[in-house]
């Protein structure tokens, strides 16, 4: 039995040659999609998006984060969303932040509906880990708008990746990630809760808790395959 999680794998590089040349090598690898940070292209024009999607010609999460969410895009908010919408009909998802403002969110869920794209509809937390509850309150009005639900945040101990967890169990089309080294362990146990996505590193681990391709195909696939044979034997 093959993991029916996908292992999307972000690709954060500088220019064009760069992107095709690490999706090359991230494909190789056995990633399932990519997550293309356009947030980290330098120079970043609509045009110029859409030709590397067509040239990578394989499943992709567009993302343009603003730097309030973790990402590196200098533009105005519209102008962010504007290179999102340019792109919304070529790729697999939309990665969408709960937090963007609720015009232009209402703007590029209209365009991604048009084109029949899905969303993810995504909320980070660097600093802490909200609890059970309050994610819980967060997934829900994340679904409301998406197709799949995101939360990215930071344990301070034990109890808050298990909140995670929790999050994991109690709801689907959800991906539910516990940042840092404390949490990577919730990133391999995506699979056990028919969770959707999750994330790995294509190259050098760069950040605790990263995980890269091969491992995490290896220990999802293995965990699965682990059950299967207990069951086999009993």
């Amino acid at each position: 039995m093959i993991s029916q999680t996908k292992i999307a794998v972000p690709i954060l590089q500088k220019n064009r040659e760069a992107v095709l040349e690490t999706a090359e090598d991230y494909i190789n690898k056995g990633a399932d999609i990519l997550e293309l940070r356009i947030d980290s292209i330098e120079d970043v024009k609509a045009e110029m998006i859409r030709k590397i999607i067509k040239e990578i010609d394989f499943p992709i999460i567009a993302t343009n984060r603003s730097p309030d969410e973790g990402g590196h895009f200098l533009g105005s908010e519209r102008e962010r969303i504007d290179i999102l919408k340019s792109c919304c009909d070529l790729v697999e998802y939309v990665d969408i932040e709960l937090n963007t403002d609720p015009c232009l969110r209402r703007y590029i869920l209209g365009k991604c509906e048009q084109a029949g794209t899905k969303t993810i509809i995504s909320f980070h937390d660097f600093e802490k880990t909200p609890s059970v509850d309050d994610l819980l309150e967060i997934v829900k009005e994340e679904k409301s708008l998406g197709s799949i639900a995101k939360i990215a945040v930071m344990p301070n101990n034990l109890e808050d990746t298990i909140n995670v967890l929790a999050i994991m169990s109690r709801c689907k089309d959800t991906i539910a990630i516990s940042m840092g080294e404390l949490g990577s362990y919730t990133r391999v146990m995506a699979s056990k809760f028919s969770t959707p996505i999750t994330f790995a590193t294509g190259g050098d681990v760069t950040a605790p808790g990263q995980i890269d391709i091969e491992t995490m195909k290896l220990v999802l696939n293995m965990d699965l395959l682990d059950h299967d044979e207990l069951l086999d034997d009993i």
